[in-house]
């Protein structure tokens, strides 16, 4: 009898442990459910006329939920460095791997005063494998822009949502 009651006892205990560790996430709530991150719609996006600055602006305003209904309230400027350079080669000396590196600096701007809120640069690797054929080769190259600017896009996010939960 004493068994059964010392699980019962040890049950309860656990269970009110358990309910008091979880009162002490009262303070938290999801970054998306504070009202400051509702400034990330709020967001206008500006990059470099370039097949990749295309993809990374596409991508900013996906993951920043850009409200293009309403005026917006900051400017974000985006520049880019992109390198690729081959990290592979076939006993005939042809490239079959390469690793493209795109540096993504960007700058939030207030859009009425101008003034400079963040500042930040977020570099990329991304690799991908090429073959004799050039359409594959042109195919693996533009995939691995693709996988950059969302890569970039996502690390911008993090950093906007970090300033905006600060604010």
């Amino acid at each position: 009898m004493t068994a059964r009651r010392n699980l019962i006892v040890a049950v309860v205990v656990s269970l009110g442990l358990a309910a008091t560790g979880l009162g002490g996430c009262a303070g938290f709530a999801p970054v998306y459910a504070r009202p400051a991150a509702a400034g990330m719609t709020h967001i206008a996006v500006d990059t470099p006329d370039t097949r990749t600055g295309f993809l990374l602006r596409q991508s900013l305003e996906d993951v920043l939920a850009w409200d293009q209904s309403t005026p917006a309230s900051y400017r974000l400027t985006v520049s880019l460095d992109e390198h690729r350079q081959t990290r592979g080669i076939d006993e005939n000396r042809v490239a079959t791997r390469y690793e493209m590196t795109l540096a993504a600096t960007y700058v939030l701007r207030d859009a009425q005063t101008g003034r400079m809120l963040l500042r930040g640069n977020r570099p990329v690797h991304v690799s991908y494998e090429t073959t004799d054929q050039p359409y594959a080769g042109i195919v693996a190259q533009q995939d691995g822009q693709v996988r950059a600017a969302a890569q970039a896009a996502e690390q911008i996010k993090t950093d906007l949502l970090a300033y905006f939960a600060e604010q």
